[in-house]
């Protein structure tokens, strides 16, 4: 009944910024679930921006924007751009949800850690006491958060300096003592479906569980070398669906 009652209300219009966006999960997901759910009166549209310059124009020719998800390269550089920050995206360091409050300010959210949290907590077992966070960039620190929250030592392992490890100093024994690896990178996303992190996949065993952000394609070359030496192996859909989600509940407090 209230689903119904929602289609006589004003329009509401959401959607994603980013840089090449265009195969966008959050798009059709939420378009999908606006049908199924006869919000009629809502929308979901993609933002495709050069550069973080342009977020502000966004609003002056969509004014029913409620709510945006925001993802790579934008979800560090947009702080400047809001009016508040929720104290877990604070804490965090990242965005990657926006909500127009009803006075029309800007708030920052992050459900990216809650996302891979509960989609990560069915695969762990109790060995998994230490993790590889493959990247440095706005998700990695999302999942850097959550690894804390369940207790799990991590190390950020990136191609410069700003890592715990670089990948050159990668070493098979490194892999063996750390049996959760994350891989935070966008190698692997479709169409570049044969790029994948440079470590050593030959220690991985069937001890490791590797966890993807990717979810398209199903399974990352990242994946697949990981499965190939035994490894559990998890892709980012499951953790884009709890995201979205929360960030449903978020813009509609």
């Amino acid at each position: 009944m209230a689903a119904k009652m929602e289609k006589h209300k004003k329009s509401k219009q959401f959607g994603l910024i980013g840089k090449n966006i265009s195969y966008s999960f959050s798009q059709k997901y939420f378009s999908n679930k606006f049908i199924k759910e006869e919000l009629s009166n809502c929308s979901y549209k993609n933002f495709d921006l050069k550069s973080i310059e342009e977020f502000s124009d966004i609003f002056k020719t969509n004014p029913n924007i409620k709510g945006l998800n925001v993802t790579i390269p934008y979800k560090e550089v947009i702080f400047p751009h809001l009016d508040k920050l929720n104290s877990k995206a604070k804490r965090i360091g990242a965005v990657n949800t926006i909500r127009v409050t009803k006075k029309g300010k800007l708030k920052g959210y992050n459900t990216d850690e809650y996302g891979f949290r509960k989609s990560l907590a069915p695969y762990l077992k109790k060995h998994h006491k230490k993790a590889l966070i493959l990247g440095t960039g706005g998700a990695s620190k999302a999942i850097a958060f959550a690894l804390k929250k369940l207790h799990i030592q991590y190390q950020f392992v990136s191609r410069g300096t700003n890592g715990s490890y670089n990948y050159d100093s990668l070493t098979s024994e490194i892999i063996a003592t750390h049996h959760l690896i994350i891989n935070c990178t966008p190698l692997g996303t479709f169409p570049n479906i044969n790029d994948c992190p440079d470590i050593p996949y030959e220690a991985i065993t069937d001890q490791h569980l590797l966890f993807d952000l990717i979810y398209n394609p199903e399974e990352t070359a990242f994946l697949k070398k990981g499965k190939d030496q035994g490894a559990t192996t998890v892709n980012g859909l499951r953790m884009l669906e709890l995201q979205a989600e929360k960030a449903w509940e978020i813009w509609n407090k």
